[in-house]
């Protein structure tokens, strides 16, 4: 049954391919993807459109200037669009509206859910990996931190643990300092790859989300930093899309287009040995959890 699938989606996933190869094409999917999301937050009392011009009125330079490494050379695969922004993450559109597509996005997880699938699926990890832990954190690094969403989880989860959020669009991390500045938090602009942070000073290493928006190269890329990083019998704990779900294996190929419009690293993230990589990197055989229909959490150790 498996085998079936895989090869259903093989061919789904060449169709898709080939209709996103060219350009005006795909262009027109990312808008549809991306107009869906607003339709779908503003159905489920999701305010998108007054969220976000709120947002925009803002000034923003003086939390950009206190966040970014100007002389940050960005990897060539962080460049492209994604996200169905021509940018991808380095704009203010992408910035101001994170908070609200992903309660879009997390909203069909589980149909009753609505704007609580976000909080939901972020507790659904942390009640995977808590028990795992036996003891609090001291220090908490928080790769590809985004605007903070997945750094207030963690601040809520482990109240006295130093926490550290990174992330390579400053955008995103201006974001994060301004409405997340509650948190006890660090925010550090640097690749997840390449953090520069001292060898082995972290309990635990967290990615929400993140590992589907990697090319191979970078995700092992990260895997190595974030083994550098976990202190001896620290935790290294993911949560991100489920290759394995039945729900991919049955999705529709017009549905699949408009995904893949707005994540170009989605066949190497679905084609990636993850638990093979991890142990590669020199962490423990993970543990892989399916949390929702179609996310899961993945734990080793250090």
């Amino acid at each position: 049954m498996w085998t079936l699938s895989i090869v259903a989606v093989s061919l789904a996933s060449r169709l898709v391919n080939g209709v996103l190869s060219v350009k005006p094409l795909a262009d027109l999917a990312r808008a549809r993807a991306r107009d869906m999301m607003i339709k779908r937050a503003e159905s489920i009392g999701v305010a998108w459109r007054q969220e976000v011009a709120k947002l925009a009125e803002r000034d923003w330079s003086t939390d950009l200037a206190a966040v970014e490494d100007r002389a940050l050379v960005y990897p060539e695969y962080y460049l492209k669009p994604f996200h169905a922004y021509d940018r991808g993450n380095l704009c203010w559109e992408a910035a101001l509206e994170v908070e609200v597509a992903a309660y879009a996005v997390h909203a069909r997880i589980w149909p009753e859910a609505g704007a609580e699938g976000d909080g939901r699926l972020r507790r659904a990890f942390l009640d995977v990996l808590i028990p795992d832990l036996g003891r609090a954190p001291r220090d908490v690094l928080d790769l590809g931190c985004s605007v903070g969403m997945s750094t207030a989880a963690l601040a809520e989860a482990f109240p006295t643990a130093r926490l550290v959020g990174v992330d390579l669009s400053p955008y995103f991390l201006s974001v994060a300092r301004t409405c997340k500045r509650t948190l006890r938090a660090e925010w550090l602009h640097a690749p997840a790859e390449a953090t520069n942070l001292p060898e082995a000073s972290f309990d635990l290493v967290t990615a929400f989300l993140v590992f589907h928006e990697l090319p191979a190269t970078a995700a092992r890329a990260v895997l190595a930093e974030a083994r550098r990083l976990v202190r001896p019998g620290g935790t290294l704990a993911l949560m991100d899309m489920n290759p394995r779900s039945e729900v991919y294996a049955r999705m529709p190929a017009y549905i699949l287009t408009l995904l893949k419009s707005t994540e170009p690293y989605l066949d190497e993230y679905f084609g990636l040995d993850l638990e093979g990589e991890i142990q590669r990197a020199g962490f423990t055989a993970p543990r892989i959890v399916p949390i929702s229909p179609r996310h899961r959490t993945v734990i080793a150790h250090g």
